[in-house]
């Protein structure tokens, strides 16, 4: 498998066959491993697909325990629902994203006024640091966008706790640049690492761990391997899962947006599709490859839709007035979410009704319930 991502539904089904062909049943005992942007991947890499519902997690988690059985599978289903925990997490609690906007733009305005701060941060974006391994995971970020999930945790944590740069630019940075960004994934996985995520118990990236797991290509000087977790004021307080809309029945409008384009398995009920917009919405700063990326992957979406619907799908603005009851499907907290138009109706997909009120504290809640859950 290789590290380009063509973004259409069928490249993400090639991809996911793939890995459960060549590399499921070896992934629990590979998955932490990074061998480099030029080795074979040791995990699914489907996490691009995902982001965008390309292709859907239930599907996944199916085709995986049909593939390689419910032991064999087990591993990485987990980790099929650590997307859908993060997600029902920031659904409950809308603030841990509205935060790390604010905190971001205020610590933007510190880059303008300390020089010291803004050195160490250009330094920190441009791989230039002189810390082995971070550095290269940097270049290879802006480069191709995509990095290995444990270089991510290691980065983070060198970003907050070794070079002392703010947590929020660190994770606007990797909105800006990462392929599979994700408001939920990435803000409360930044917010995990700093300690502020699971309170006071930081994750800390170590020397040692960075030179098994990288097969000895990085070895790390200099690390703070004994952090203390950051702390905030105010933690992101809970709040209700907002109810989702019903399917309308009659003709409507179908609005996609990036955070769902798999329209072929809405849950539209008796609802009749007489027209399909599609309106993108990037992250703020996104770079050249994650808008083109968007756009490709919207692009797929409108022609299935057009085919599977049978009726006009095009790109529509932010305004977009349908002439008729318009129907979505649930964007999740993040910029999609913010664009839809007043009155668009919001239905949610059974997945996400059933795990995301599991999602409200811990992981192991959710876990518990993964048998449950399953597409049977």
């Amino acid at each position: 498998m290789n590290r380009t991502f063509p973004m259409t539904r069928e490249a993400g089904l090639e991809r996911l066959s793939a890995f459960l062909t060549q590399a499921g049943l070896a992934y629990p005992g590979a998955r932490n491993s990074d061998r480099g942007p030029c080795a074979q991947p040791t995990t699914s890499a489907l996490s691009p697909y995902l982001r965008r519902r390309l292709i859907t997690e239930a599907e996944v988690a199916d085709a995986a325990g049909r593939a390689l059985g419910d032991a064999g599978s087990e591993k990485f289903v987990s980790e099929v629902f650590w997307r859908t925990y993060f997600k029902g997490h920031l659904e409950t609690h809308p603030d841990a994203w509205a935060g790390c906007l604010a905190r971001a733009a205020a610590d933007r305005d510190r880059l303008t006024a300390e020089p010291g701060l803004r050195r160490t941060y250009d330094d920190a974006v441009a791989g230039r640091t002189g810390v082995d391994g971070f550095d290269d995971w940097a270049r290879e970020l802006v480069e191709t966008g995509w990095l290995h999930n444990h270089a991510r945790m290691w980065f983070a944590s060198i970003w907050i706790f070794t070079l002392r740069l703010p947590w929020a630019l660190g994770a606007e940075f990797f909105m800006a640049h990462l392929i599979d960004g994700d408001p939920a994934s990435n803000t409360l996985s930044w917010r995990w690492v700093a300690g502020l995520h699971t309170r006071g118990k930081p994750y800390v990236a170590r020397a040692e761990n960075i030179r098994r797991y990288t097969d000895g290509r990085f070895d790390p000087a200099g690390l703070d391997e004994d952090p203390e977790a950051l702390d905030e004021a105010m933690p992101p307080r809970e709040v209700s899962l907002p109810r989702a809309d019903a399917a309308p029945g009659g003709d409507v409008a179908l609005l996609l947006h990036l955070d769902d384009l798999n329209p072929e398995s809405f849950p539209l009920g008796e609802a009749r599709i007489v027209r399909v917009g599609g309106h993108v919405v990037h992250a703020p700063g996104a770079s050249d490859r994650v808008r083109e990326a968007d756009e490709a992957a919207m692009a797929d979406a409108l022609k299935r839709a057009a085919a599977h619907f049978d009726c006009q799908a095009t790109l529509v603005p932010a305004d977009w007035d349908a002439g008729c009851p318009t129907v979505t499907t649930w964007a999740p907290v993040g910029p999609s979410a913010d664009a839809l138009p007043a009155g668009c109706l919001r239905v949610r997909r059974a997945w996400d009704e059933a795990a995301w009120p599991l999602a409200t504290r811990g992981y192991s809640r959710l876990r518990k319930a993964i048998p449950q859950l399953m597409p049977h």
